[in-house]
């Protein structure tokens, strides 16, 4: 089963990285995690977001297209970063993100989301 695993957004991480030592602490324990992760045959891809001020959204609507430039509103609904796993269930995802360090300096939410296999389309 594959899993996309996401760190949703902070007003924090909407502001953009800083280093300091206390992200610079959290971001080897994140580094230490990936490993153990790799190491299981778990990790399929990672990665961080920059903050949505430089993203863009399109919008569709029938044939139109509207670009809207970031940043955008309720960071909560925003994502921050991801992980892509393959494990054997949901219970597997959800322990392995119970090991996971706090993504951020202070509260923070992992979202699991399962990805629709081919079997699932049959």
């Amino acid at each position: 089963m594959r899993v996309m695993v996401l760190v949703k957004a902070t007003e924090e991480s909407e502001e953009g990285f800083v280093s300091t030592p206390e992200t610079t602490a959290m971001m080897e324990a994140m580094g230490k995690f990936n490993d153990e992760l790799r190491n299981a045959g778990i990790l399929l891809a990672a990665d961080g977001l920059k903050p949505s001020s430089e993203g863009k959204r399109i919008a569709f609507d029938g044939p139109g297209r509207t670009v809207i430039d970031g940043p955008f509103a309720e960071t909560r609904e925003l994502v921050a970063g991801f992980w892509l796993w393959e494990v054997k269930d949901m219970d597997e995802a959800v322990a392995w993100v119970k090991r996971c360090p706090n993504p951020m300096s202070g509260p923070s939410e992992i979202e699991i989301r399962p990805l629709y296999e081919m079997a699932d389309w049959q």
